[in-house]
Order: C-alpha cells, then structure tokens, then sequence
C-alpha cells in the first residue's frame, strides 16, 4: 500500500542549509512567452477550420473575420 505523506524535496538555501519543501503544494506559474503563443501557420490552419465550417453551414462571412476569429480563440 502506497503512503499517503507528501514527497518532500530538499532544497539548498543562501546560507547553505537544506529546507525541506513538499512537492505538492509548490505551483509553478508559465507565463506566455513568444514560443507558446500561436504562429501565423497555427492561425492559418484555424481560419481554415473557421472557413470551412462556416460554408458547411451556409453562413455569410469574410476571410479576415475568419482570421480574426481564429486569433480571439488561439490567444486567449
């Protein structure tokens, strides 16, 4: 049966002691950086999508709608 404490990490500080950190409740933040945000090839492929639906449906629109739509839904 597997234990239920937390893993618990050492970590050297500025004085060279060792604390003891649990795993578990540390939370990394990722902020946006220019290599996740998506290309204009990713932005290409969804406009696309967009496009294509679109016509399925028989929906009015133009190319830079889909494109703009299809940024508003990659970027966030």
């Amino acid at each position: 049966m597997a234990s239920s404490k937390p893993k618990l990490k050492a970590k050297t500080t500025s004085n060279n002691k060792k604390a003891v950190t649990d795993t578990k409740t540390i939370k990394v933040r990722k902020s946006k950086s220019a290599a996740s945000l998506p290309g204009e090839h990713d932005i290409r492929i969804k406009a696309q999508e967009i496009y294509n639906d679109r016509i399925f449906r028989g929906d009015n629109g133009t190319a830079e709608e889909d494109w703009l739509k299809a940024e508003r839904l990659l970027k966030g």
